[in-house]
């Protein structure tokens, strides 16, 4: 008896929105249109390519989970794109994943030469081949340094230069969540493929670690799993504070730290915080991360939050408007992937309801991403109040006059926006009468030089900068 195609998908629906929020489930699976049921095949409708690489790369396993209990061991799940990418040309091509098989089991029955068992070998491949289990498209040719990851950064690429050669030997990269070490982690990774083929490289999260930790104790395998990952030239271990109060796996993980390192194999971690801030970790284990050199990531600043998102933007050949990119920098301050989350409904918004995108669908979008949205600071308002409180008029922080008085308000209304809006140089010297980037930056160093000196000035700016910031929230 066949099942009905629509109850299929209902009911895979009702299983993964158990796993997923409910901002992403209306995003990308409320979309989704189930088209027929065929040999133990589920065919899927999706909007666009983009939505499917979306649903393939972050979803995979919700898809895989809801299948095995429909469908059973043997269900695959097709794709049918209804558009391409730009949402404007149909496209009949569609891709199909055997979901059941999408990530390898733990462990198989074959083994290496008979010996040593791969908890990451393909099905029904009896040699052994090690799969990286690297996301290609993480890269450091897309990884855009700033103040906030430069060490980083410098420190990866050199370890992907020459794994295991320099003193960085654990890397332990550190920092919040959804700054960017996945990506920094695993673009070593890459590199160190590219340059090395030869070398064994594995990403692994430490869920996933002690996952085959508890599998290999299950199996009786062990050794084996240890004698496995002893293999590894470049081993990648992401999250490394989940092995908190895990006595047993930190037991083992010493071990294969330890023969790894003595082996001069390179290590890379990555954690929320530093080692000496690490609770329920051996003593003996945090001393060992400590061995090599420890890096954070920080909140990137505006700029460099700017160059990430256009970054984004180019890789999925978008081009949205400046003051749109703008707006979302400013309001998005804390995380990176929250950046990438609101470009990502953006484009949902934009081709599910076949709409540009501009300012006002941006504000709608963050919404479900901030609190509260500050609202724009513009160069106009810093004139009309400077202006009103030096008692001048913005014609006059505009035009050419020299006299005293409105020489020091048009300096500290370049001195204002430049510190309070995402302007830059040049288009802040154009609100001023057409004025070139280098009188802006005079003009900052001017007030800078009057508030180290003069505390009345001082207190002048701090007041109209508090009036500025109550703006915001009016």
């Amino acid at each position: 008896m066949k099942n009905d195609h629509i109850t299929v998908w209902d009911n895979c629906l009702q299983t993964i929105k158990k796993y997923v929020n409910p901002q992403s489930f209306k995003t990308w699976f409320e979309p989704i249109k189930p088209i027929r049921i065929h040999d133990n095949a589920l065919t899927i409708q999706v909007p666009n390519k983009f939505f499917y690489e979306w649903l393939e790369e972050h979803y995979v396993a919700e898809l895989k989970m809801a299948m095995r209990q429909e469908l059973g061991e043997g269900g695959r799940l097709e794709y049918q794109i209804l558009m391409s990418q730009t949402g404007m040309k149909p496209n009949k091509s569609g891709k199909s994943n055997n979901v059941t098989n999408a990530s390898a089991p733990l462990y198989s029955n074959e083994s290496s030469n008979g010996e040593i068992k791969n908890p990451f070998v393909i099905p029904g491949i009896k040699k052994m081949k090690i799969d990286p289990n690297l996301n290609k498209s993480y890269l450091f040719t897309n990884y855009i340094e700033g103040d906030c990851n430069r060490l980083a950064r410098s420190a990866g690429f050199a370890v992907a230069k020459k794994p295991g050669g320099t003193a960085f030997n654990p890397l332990f990269l550190y920092g919040d969540s959804g700054l960017g070490k996945t990506h920094l982690v695993q673009a070593i990774g890459n590199d160190v493929i590219s340059k090395y083929p030869e070398k064994a490289v594995l990403y692994v999260s430490c869920e996933e670690f002690t996952n085959q930790i508890i599998n290999s104790i299950k199996n009786n395998a062990v050794q084996d799993f240890v004698r496995f990952y002893q293999l590894i030239d470049v081993l990648l271990v992401d999250d490394i504070q989940f092995l908190a109060n895990k006595n047993k796996m930190q037991e083992i993980f010493f071990h294969i730290f330890n023969q790894l390192h003595q082996a001069g194999k390179q290590i890379v971690l990555t954690s929320d915080r530093p080692p000496k801030d690490l609770e329920g970790i051996q003593e003996r284990l945090i001393s060992r991360f400590k061995w090599g050199l420890s890096a954070d990531l920080n909140v990137p600043e505006f700029e460099t939050r700017m160059a990430i998102f256009e970054s984004k933007m180019s890789r999925e050949g978008l081009d949205i408007p400046s003051d749109v990119t703008e707006f979302i920098c400013f309001n998005i301050k804390n995380n990176i992937r929250e950046l990438e989350g609101v470009l990502i409904s953006l484009i949902a918004q934009s081709s599910l309801n076949r709409r540009e995108i501009d300012l006002e669908l941006a504000k709608q979008v963050i919404k479900n991403f901030v609190k509260n949205i500050s609202k724009e600071i513009t160069v106009s308002f810093i004139q009309e109040l400077v202006a009103d409180h030096f008692e001048v008029s913005v014609d006059k922080l505009q035009g050419k006059t020299r006299k005293r008085q409105v020489v020091i308000a048009r300096q500290l209304s370049m001195y204002l926006a430049k510190k309070m809006t995402n302007k830059s140089l040049k288009a802040i010297g154009d609100n001023f009468g057409g004025r070139d980037h280098s009188t802006v930056i005079y003009s900052c160093k001017a007030v800078q030089d009057l508030l180290d000196t003069d505390t009345i000035f001082k207190d002048t700016v701090a007041g109209l900068e508090k009036k500025i910031k109550m703006n915001l929230h009016e």
